[in-house]
């Protein structure tokens, strides 16, 4: 895995300093994708912005996404717009925000509907229980559409600095397991049964069940 392979994908607002993916940034070499309003973010907008970071030649594709909050909405919406989605290999999806909700559609009116297709690549998507943005149950349709394999982490809100995460290693180790399965030869009926094989196995998530 190397640095350009793997592309920070942040949410609404931005991700600040004290964020897991600003430290996997520093720590790692990872490459953000810009967007030219954070603060106002219109689907369309980032969706174009996306494919030109792919379209750049200054990726070494095809790319691993690791995405937070409104950033899985967005790896949703281009994968489902996209004609270069083999550019993309696999999919790390964290705490995915749910445009539908009462409290967000009046800040992110330009994400609803949302987009419900399933993923032409691999990913996981991980999850809180008590994440204020989306429930559990919303995420697990969101699962269920995308064709996500699922990972509970337990109660640690939004996965972002308020959860105090700092380095996030055991997210960390979830990137590197993706890693490993895409690199395998898989003949086993199911990412599942790919998941649970002995060399995946890394340390729990934090407080997950």
């Amino acid at each position: 895995m190397t640095p350009t392979s793997v592309l920070i994908l942040p949410g609404w607002q931005n991700s600040g300093p004290l964020h897991w993916q600003s430290r996997w940034e520093v720590a790692h070499g990872y490459r953000r994708v810009e967007q030219h309003d954070w603060m106002r973010p219109l689907r369309g907008d980032w969706i174009a912005r996306l494919e030109d970071v792919l379209l750049s030649g200054d990726t070494d594709v095809p790319v691993v996404l690791v995405a937070h909050s409104l950033g899985c909405q967005l790896v949703a919406a281009w994968a489902s717009h996209s004609k270069n989605t083999h550019l993309v290999k696999a999919a790390l999806l964290v705490a995915p925000s749910d445009p539908a909700r009462e409290a967000l559609q009046p800040v992110l009116p330009s994400w609803s509907p949302v987009a419900l297709q399933h993923l032409p690549f691999t990913s996981v998507l991980i999850g809180s229980q008590n994440d204020p943005y989306c429930s559990a149950e919303r995420a697990q349709q969101f699962v269920d559409a995308w064709g996500c394999l699922w990972v509970n982490a337990g109660n640690q809100g939004h996965l972002n600095a308020d959860s105090e995460l700092h380095d996030w290693a055991e997210g960390h180790a979830q990137l590197e397991k993706l890693q490993v399965l895409k690199q395998m030869t898989a003949d086993t009926p199911s990412l599942n049964s790919l998941w649970t094989h002995p060399i995946l196995e890394t340390r729990k998530i934090k407080n997950g069940h």
